[in-house]
């Protein structure tokens, strides 16, 4: 298994694959090397068999660097988390939202509330700022992540009501985004959704 097959020097990697080579010199078997990063960045050295496993989700491997920059494949998400807007309050600007009150407004805005939190599988370290799509446009969280809910600042949109849904990731939000934003990986995250989370499966 390539264990450095996403980062941009790819002196490890290359060792990692001659090594392999070498071993497995002359046996009359099938070889497997590749995971989803070595897929796309070493398309050569992929030998009979390839392993995706994130790219299944439509995450893409290698979002922190500039590798594959201009030649970057278009993946589509197959799992996408949502949830309902479950409240909308208007705040005073010196106003702070959340535990700890660690986002506080600069302005009177609005703030919605919506159904998810870390007890589904949402990040608690999700950072101020992390977005959230809601009729395909992106707002951002503020306040800490609770157990049940998250908020996002709205400010003064109309479109916005109650029982309206936002995507957390998925179609039209990256996973990789989110995971940038939480200081973690797209892989803990789209393992990490709780059992308390409905499932919908499409064809």
């Amino acid at each position: 298994h390539l264990s450095s097959a996403d980062e941009s020097d790819t002196t490890h990697t290359l060792k990692q694959i001659d090594t392999f080579y070498q071993t497995v010199n002359q046996q009359p078997l099938p070889l497997s090397i590749a995971n989803s990063a070595a897929i796309l960045h070493y398309p050569d050295r992929q030998a009979d068999w390839i392993r995706p496993g994130l790219m299944l989700y439509g995450a893409h491997p290698i979002p922190n660097n500039d590798l594959l920059v201009n030649d970057r494949p278009t993946l589509q998400a197959a799992m996408t988390l949502t949830a309902p807007v479950l409240a909308l309050h208007r705040i005073k600007a010196g106003e702070g939202v959340g535990y700890n009150q660690r986002w506080v407004s600069r302005k009177d805005t609005q703030i919605a509330t919506l159904g998810i939190g870390y007890g589904d599988g949402y990040p608690r370290s999700a950072q101020d700022g992390t977005p959230v799509l809601i009729h395909g446009q992106i707002v951002p969280l503020v306040g800490a992540v609770s157990m049940d809910m998250i908020t996002v600042d709205i400010g003064e949109r109309q479109d916005i009501k109650r029982g309206d849904t936002a995507t957390l990731w998925g179609e039209g939000l990256a996973v990789e985004t989110i995971a940038q934003h939480a200081n973690t990986i797209s892989h803990a995250l789209l393992c990490g959704i709780s059992p308390r989370v409905n499932r919908h499966y499409h064809d």
